[in-house]
């Protein structure tokens, strides 16, 4: 109860300031609008709240205004409204109507001087023709076009032109004045055009049915011809309307190209135009710049625009008109005029001017205005706005919009392979078909004796019912009658069944799936491929344990060593044997205890066993891929996720799938697991539009695409790679059809061709054109079976060279760490004399010839069973016998005497004659310390110890040789 006298308060304040601004404003302006146009009036009052919030432009002036609305066929109204505008006093006049009026107006604007701001209006979205609105050099011209010139006629001239046409005609509705074209028609008559004209009523139904009550057959296929090529100067509603009917009449053949020229078409026109016809559509209108910036699409220059008006998803803004976005910029214009008047201090004040009386004065201030407003010039919603001298806008843009849309399509079916496919594409020809259904329609067509010609659809759809209860896609072009047959790889489904008529299935229908067979992956380290790498560690692990095992036995109970033997049981050594034998290249150290060779007894096995397996698993890992897919069927397929799969969205596979897995009788979990990845994200996340689309998605990505069975094998079959296989149910609960409109009598008559086509085996033969049984792919395996078993490449043997590569590299880097000590090590050697080499070959020689004398069998000592005997050089007798061994005194020679058995009790004792010059001393003194090292026989020896004591010298009178009581005894200097 307190709410409404509030509201009352309110709106009685606002108006009594109005009415006060109205009195107390020095700027107030007068428009007129035609009546039928009410929104230009809210376009305007819009702009005029917009500029009046802008304290830029005006500061603190505000602007006021008052509106009218006349007839626009009516001038006596538009000039009365007009002097009762001037008599309120005005500074500038704007108008938006017809050209009916427009003339009127602008000789009163010029005899009472006042700037006269003209926006042409079409009714009801009409093209505009030239007003009569004329235009003379003289001063007192006060009426400035805001709209640009009509260029209509050089607009057809140039696109006719541009295409080539030499017959054509021009369809125009009952609101367009045909005299706009008149010059048009002038120019192509002289060039020899034929061009026809034509008026389109407004029941134009009861148009095209007295087409065809008054023609005959011939001259309907002659108008048809006509149809071929025409232009379409009408509003977007009366075009549709008309585009329909003859669609629907079937008036228009698939290769008809039709312009539509208006420059009221928006982008909603646009889709409906385009979605309505068929053939070729060229649409050309009127277009406007706008600003790339999105954050600055409501700013022009220190304005602000309302967002209702510059926002493109604004409804109000998608259907706004022509004149509505000059209204705006023309009061934009004045505001500028009138801030650019206050600055430069040259204002007229209003006068009230009468337009009864016939000494009536002019506005004086009206020529100041005028110029003002004519220098002037703003950046707006239709671009910029400026006048010329003629007091025209010379600033306007085209937008020509072409298409393909029926002309590339075709006519009658849906392209889906390798039912219908294009097998010629020339440019200028109309396109050729191919594939099974083609095939099919070729054996109706030759047995019967019927011609047909082809388009596909224009949505590229089957065909399912939408909301309103109409069909799309291929039966939506049956149900409207636009196609006498529908063929492809369409299924007969109980919806579609209700709405047209199918022939007998001249094919089995499946559901299938097709996957991306696994690909051959060549890895470099193939070679260590058949064992993971938990076991080779395990194997790594295993050969040192084992090592260290054979060591440390070989050092609790030490093997007896072969003479002459040259290695030694190191932990080193013990390694590399372990090592050596596990890749079967043996091994260099003995091992003669019972514990070690059962170590390496149980060794050997396990090295047998592992060699084996690993040789026998090689060659798999090196020539085939063992990826395998998991799925094998659509149950597989329902009960994983890791691989998405989907349908195309609103076919029969998608009903199908949905159906069954919303049922919740359905005994099978299986559809109600493959809805759920199906209809993720209500269909969009895993869905397709078109077949091809999903094939794509397929091949270059993880997906399974849900489709016909048929389909899906045809190209599996002919994929180049192979990359595909399907999976598929066994039995089919469908069927393709021919598909007719309702009541067609040649169902029947389709039907029985089709049966005696199956009874022959002419059914099967065509079918094994498109899929043959002997492909160069198959189908079902989900690995890659056109892998041939040649030699290997070095892809596979990559890792072999890379291993080699790095031992040879560490092999080089410790090479060079040796080298490196090695020096190091002889940098430390004191002196020369603690280096010195001893030629042992040449000792033994000496040795030997002072026993040439001896009668015993062994009076030499051989080299290869001696390596020399304890000599004490200095107690030789005569020393002139010994000259030339003289150089080894004082040398820290360290040497050892290995004795065989055999020789034992003979080499206990010399000759007499080598006794007489040498003697021996206390050999057990001399045998140990840290002299001790064994050399080759024969070889050269350097001494390993760089600091030594000398040996004492004893001399003694006579030889003795007392080796011990040990046989194998050795004896070291």
């Amino acid at each position: 109860m307190e709410v409404l006298p509030l509201l009352l308060v309110l709106s009685f304040w606002w108006s009594r300031t109005l009415d006060s601004a109205s009195a107390d404003s020095i700027i107030h302006i007068g428009a007129i609008f035609d009546e039928s146009a009410k929104k230009d009036d809210e376009v305007f009052r819009t702009a005029v709240g917009d500029l009046n919030q802008n304290e830029e432009i005006l500061q603190t002036e505000k602007i006021t205004f008052s509106v009218t609305f006349v007839d626009g066929n009516n001038p006596f109204q538009a000039v009365q409204e007009a002097c009762e505008l001037m008599n309120q006093g005005i500074l500038a006049l704007v108008s938006s109507i017809g050209c009916t009026s427009a003339g009127s107006l602008q000789s009163l604007a010029d005899a009472m001087h006042i700037p006269h701001l003209f926006i042409q209006r079409s009714t009801a979205g009409t093209p505009r023709s030239g007003c009569g609105v004329t235009r003379s050099n003289r001063n007192d011209d006060y009426t400035l076009s805001v709209r640009p010139p009509v260029y209509l006629n050089d607009v057809i001239l140039r696109v006719v032109t541009e295409y080539a046409w030499q017959k054509l005609i021009i369809f125009y509705d009952s609101e367009y004045d045909i005299r706009g074209i008149q010059e048009f028609l002038d120019k192509v008559s002289q060039q020899g055009m034929d061009v026809a004209l034509q008026k389109v009523e407004n029941n134009i139904n009861k148009m095209i049915t007295t087409l065809f009550d008054t023609m005959r057959i011939e001259e309907l296929n002659r108008y048809r011809d006509t149809l071929r090529r025409a232009i379409l100067v009408m509003n977007p509603a009366t075009a549709k309307a008309f585009i329909t009917e003859v669609v629907e009449t079937n008036l228009v053949a698939f290769d008809c190209h039709w312009i539509i020229i208006n420059e009221e078409i928006n982008d909603v026109d646009v889709q409906e135009l385009v979605r309505r016809s068929i053939g070729r559509l060229t649409i050309i209108r009127q277009t406007f710049p706008v600003p790339q910036n999105i954050s600055q699409r409501c700013f022009r220059g220190n304005h602000r625009i309302s967002s209702t008006l510059c926002d493109p998803k604004d409804p109000f803004a998608q259907n706004m008109e022509i004149s509505n976005l000059y209204i705006y910029d023309t009061v934009l214009l004045l505001a500028n005029a009138f801030h650019k008047k206050l600055e430069d201090r040259k204002w007229h004040s209003m006068a009230s001017l009468s337009c009864i009386r016939k000494n009536s004065k002019p506005w004086q201030g009206g020529r100041s205005m005028l110029e003002t407003i004519k220098k002037g010039g703003v950046s707006g919603l239709t671009g910029e706005l400026e006048f010329g001298e003629n007091g025209g806008n010379p600033n306007v843009h085209f937008e020509i919009l072409g298409t393909n849309y029926g002309e590339e399509l075709g006519r009658g079916v849906r392209k889906e392979e390798p039912f219908v496919m294009v097998s010629e594409n020339v440019l200028g020809k109309p396109k050729k078909y191919q594939g099974f259904s083609i095939d099919v329609l070729d054996a109706l067509s030759n047995y019967l004796g019927f011609n047909y010609e082809i388009y596909v659809a224009p949505d590229h759809k089957y065909g399912s019912p939408q909301e309103d209860g109409t069909w799309n896609g291929l039966v939506g072009e049956l149900v409207f009658k636009r196609a006498d047959i529908g063929i492809s790889a369409l299924t007969i489904t109980p919806d579609r069944e209700n709405v047209v008529d199918f022939t007998t299935r001249y094919m089995d229908y499946s559901v299938g799936v097709l996957l991306r067979r696994a690909e051959k992956t060549v890895d470099m380290f193939a070679c260590l491929a058949p064992f993971d790498l938990s076991l080779w560690a395990c194997i790594a692990g295993t050969v040192l344990l084992v090592g260290l095992l054979v060591y440390l036995l070989n050092w609790l109970n030490p093997p007896r060593l072969q003479m002459g033997s040259m290695t030694s049981t190191t932990l080193y050594n013990s390694m590399w044997f372990v090592y050596g034998s596990f890749v079967q290249q043996g091994g260099e150290v003995p091992y003669t205890t019972l514990a070690t060779r059962m170590m390496m007894g149980a060794w050997w096995l396990f090295a047998l066993i592992v060699i084996s397996s690993y040789t026998a698993n090689l060659a798999a890992f090196l020539t085939i891929t063992r990826i395998e897919s998991s799925i094998q069927s659509l149950q597989d397929l329902s009960k994983q996720t890791d691989i998405p799969y989907g349908t195309v969205l609103d076919s029969a596979v998608y009903e199908h799938v949905r159906m069954k897995g919303m049922n919740p009788f359905e005994r099978d979990s299986m559809y109600s697991q493959m809805w759920r990845m199906i209809n993720r994200s209500n269909g969009s996340e895993n869905n397709v539009l078109e077949s091809q689309a999903g094939i794509q998605k397929v091949k270059y990505g993880n997906y399974a695409f849900v489709w016909d069975a048929a389909v899906l094998e045809y190209v599996a079959i002919n994929d180049p790679d192979c990359s595909f296989y399907t999976i598929g149910n066994t039995v089919a609960d469908r069927g393709y059809g021919i598909a007719l409109q309702h009541g067609s009598p040649y169902r029947d008559v389709f039907s029985q061709r089709i049966l005696e086509l199956q009874q022959s085996g002419d059914m099967d033969i065509l079918k094994h054109k498109w899929w043959p049984k002997n492909g160069q792919c198959d189908l079902y395996s989900s690995v890659d079976t056109k892998q041939k078993g040649g030699a290997l490449d070095i892809k596979s043997f990559a890792g072999v060279f890379c291993i080699l590569a790095a031992g040879i590299v560490l092999s080089c880097f410790i090479a060079m760490l040796e080298t490196w000590w090695n020096k190091r090590k002889g940098s430390r050697v004191p002196s020369k004399e603690d280096d010195k080499e001893i030629d042992l070959e040449h000792l033994h020689r000496r040795v030997n010839s002072l026993c040439t004398d001896d009668d015993s069998p062994h009076k030499q000592f051989s080299t290869s069973s001696i390596d020399l005997t304890p000599l004490d050089i200095d107690t030789l007798p005569t020393r002139q016998a010994l000259e030339q061994i003289s150089d080894f005194r004082n040398t820290h020679i360290t040497t050892t005497t290995f004795i065989p058995e055999q020789i034992q009790t003979l080499s206990r004792t010399l000759s007499a004659k080598a006794a007489s010059g040498f003697a021996f001393g206390n050999v057990p003194e001399h045998r140990t310390g840290p002299f001790r090292h064994r050399a080759p026989n024969g070889g050269f020896f350097r001494s390993p110890i760089k600091t030594m004591s000398s040996i004492p010298y004893q001399p003694t009178p006579t030889l003795g040789l007392n080796l011990g009581n040990d046989p194998d005894r050795g004896t070291s200097i």
